[in-house]
């Protein structure tokens, strides 16, 4: 395995990849907040966590990752309350959205995707933890986090904060640009609806909106773990105020890792409803975008470079997707016998290599794809002077198979897959053999085979079909 190095927001440094694990990852993402459909811009971060998620997995990395639903805070409340409905009454199809958006655009389900309205109880403890811990006052009926019991408070942003006022507050759940208050832990006595609010030691009302990642993210990764994903428009105050509460209730160093997504434009402008170049996915498939093409053109950036949306570039994804996945088809056609060409094998061998490479420094998508299209052209040239034979065409789909377990859309359209909970088992039972726990592998096959899929082990790898 190549040592994975990422650039962590918080040292601003290209570092190497530390778990507390050996071969496994434990993954935060910061997920939707559902109060309206995800749009192009906040799909540039999660299909590049996604990416990153992959990559893990192709590296040999079990991944544990959790990708929170904030389906409670103002404006929820505020727009459920004018449709005359409670929050699960509104926003249940906007998590129905998401979910539909992330099949569309083949990102993997995370392990755990946990709403914030069945984890309060978990923030509860966490504000008990604080209060004792000295990190709380209670004024204008909500509990605080007082950022100057927190002295590191500023290093994830680098935000000096020596000058704030003490006791300036900030109450809602957005802040200014640049400004930096205690913020609101926990609203007391609020004139929010009923079903906004939930019973407390210290009192009744509902939760901040910082509050609920860092208590969903301890709870299934626990109190410290190795990555933390998001954009680059929640490192202040959000990531910020996470690592206050999270370090100051628990006393332990929250995140290793901080991995930031820049921010996406359209035609180089900022997104907004007033220009008319705001989109969501299903806006970009009903004017003839390919999903796979949109997913394409969301991977062609760097993840630490702005991205620039626009539909000519939309129109080059398809045609570079097209000649990826024409390629396929042309090398399930050679019949010709014969073993692996040495051409072939060191074209195979060169790709690998600097797709590899590329990964493994700071996820470096374009290079890899890159590596993507030298392979393809090097296979057309010796599918055009008749230098390709079965076995070797089988070789060349077999390396774009695998380095489409990273990118999810090499392959046609139309092509059957696993689905998540297929490619989990499948991952599960090669994870068993190379560690020759054959008992875990053959428990694997057996609930594969119960899936409808059959597998078979050969000198190339294995392979799989379906039965029904």
């Amino acid at each position: 395995m190549p040592e994975l190095r990422f650039h962590n927001t918080l040292t601003a440094r290209v570092e190497p990849l530390v778990t507390a694990t050996p071969g496994a990852v434990r993954m935060y993402v910061c997920g939707p907040t559902v109060y309206n459909r995800a749009h192009i811009g906040n799909f540039r971060t999660f299909v590049a966590s996604d990416v990153l998620r992959r990559a893990l997995k192709h590296f040999g990395y079990r991944v544990t990752e959790a990708m929170n639903v904030t389906d409670v805070e103002d404006r929820i409340i505020r727009f459920a309350a004018d449709a005359g409905t409670d929050l699960r009454g509104f926003t249940d199809k906007w998590i129905q959205a998401f979910e539909e958006d992330m099949v569309l655009l083949r990102m993997e389900r995370p392990e755990h995707f946990p709403k914030a309205t069945d984890h309060v109880p978990e923030m509860i403890d966490l504000v008990e933890r604080l209060t004792a811990r000295g990190h709380t006052y209670t004024s204008d009926g909500s509990i605080y986090f007082r950022i100057a019991s927190f002295p590191q408070y500023g290093r994830l942003s680098r935000l000096d904060v020596s000058g704030i006022l003490a006791g300036a507050r900030v109450d809602n759940d957005r802040y200014e640009k640049e400004e930096a208050r205690d913020f609101v832990l926990w609203k007391l006595k609020t004139d929010e609806p009923k079903w906004a609010q939930w019973d407390a030691p210290f009192g009744p009302g509902r939760p901040g909106w910082h509050l609920e990642c860092s208590a969903m993210s301890m709870k299934y990764l626990g109190e410290s773990f190795d990555l933390h994903c998001g954009g680059v428009d929640l490192i202040f105050p959000h990531h910020e105020n996470e690592i206050a509460q999270s370090e100051g209730g628990t006393g332990k160093p929250f995140v290793r890792q901080w991995v930031h997504v820049q921010h996406l434009l359209v035609d180089n402008e900022t997104m907004s409803k007033s220009k008319g170049n705001f989109f969501t996915i299903p806006d970009l498939v009903e004017r003839g975008a390919r999903p796979d093409a949109i997913r394409y053109l969301l991977c062609q950036a760097h993840y630490r470079k702005k991205m620039n949306f626009s539909f000519e570039g939309l129109d080059h994804a398809k045609a570079a997707l097209e000649r990826v996945q024409g390629l396929v088809r042309r090398l399930d056609e050679v019949t010709t016998v014969g073993a692996v060409t040495a051409p072939v094998a060191e074209a195979i061998a060169r790709s690998r290599s600097t797709f590899d490479a590329a990964l493994a420094d700071d996820l470096n998508t374009p290079e890899a794809l890159a590596a993507v299209h030298n392979l393809v052209g090097d296979a057309n040239s010796l599918l055009a002077a008749g230098g390709m034979s079965r076995d070797s065409a089988a070789a060349v789909r077999g390396a774009i198979e695998t380095m489409d377990r990273v990118f999810g859309v090499l392959l046609p359209q139309g092509e059957d897959r696993l689905g998540a909970e297929e490619q989990a088992l499948f991952d599960a039972r090669q994870a068993a053999r190379r560690a020759r726990e054959f008992a875990k592998a053959d428990a694997a096959r057996k609930d594969l085979d119960a899936l409808g899929i059959v597998l078979e082990d050969t000198p190339k790898g294995t392979r799989w079909r379906r039965t029904r």
